[in-house]
């Protein structure tokens, strides 16, 4: 029956632990930057290992299940109480989520957001090639986004009059 619960199972240390590594997760995946886990937030990194670990760790060890089930409850309590806030209080996003970063303005390459996003120019010159981009005169913004994706905003040829919506470029970060 202990597989199932145990008496000596640390809960309120399992509660605590899912907070602080949780945290600890979201500052690490901030330093290292967005291009280290594309197609993930740091938040969603944090959330998806943290889940994985209780999970290895629940069908591996002497974990019990219900030791288990109220860590993976935690965090799933966590996360709404994230995205609770991240919606009442814009700062709360700030810090947990990167913010979109501008590559290209126009035509014109910004290499400091290249350094500090630690893209190299070939790479983004292969993204304008996915995006079919035949001109620099296309281009009206490359973004980092804040998922590690790379989006191309560019018209269908340089003669187009069309200028960009200035709402779609509305939280990209211009300087790093």
């Amino acid at each position: 029956m202990k597989w199932i619960y145990s008496v000596n199972d640390p809960l309120i240390e399992t509660l605590a632990g899912s907070l602080i590594l949780f945290i600890v997760i979201i500052v690490i995946t901030r330093i290292i930057g967005l291009r280290s886990f594309a197609k993930f937030t740091a938040y969603d990194f944090a959330f998806t290992i943290a889940i994985g670990s209780i999970i290895s760790s629940t069908l591996t060890s002497s974990t019990s299940l219900t030791h288990g089930a109220v860590a993976i409850a935690s965090l799933l309590v966590l996360t709404y109480i994230f995205s609770f806030l991240q919606k009442k209080f814009s700062f709360i996003s700030s810090i947990i989520s990167n913010k979109p970063l501008l590559l290209m303005k126009g035509k014109t390459i910004l290499y400091d957001n290249l350094k500090h996003a630690r893209i190299e120019k070939p790479q983004l010159i292969a993204k304008l090639r996915e995006a079919n981009v035949l001109d620099f005169n296309q281009i009206e913004a490359v973004v980092l986004e804040s998922t590690g994706d790379i989006s191309v905003l560019h018209k269908s040829s340089s003669s187009d009059d069309i200028n960009i919506n200035d709402t779609l470029l509305e939280d990209v970060r211009e300087y790093p």
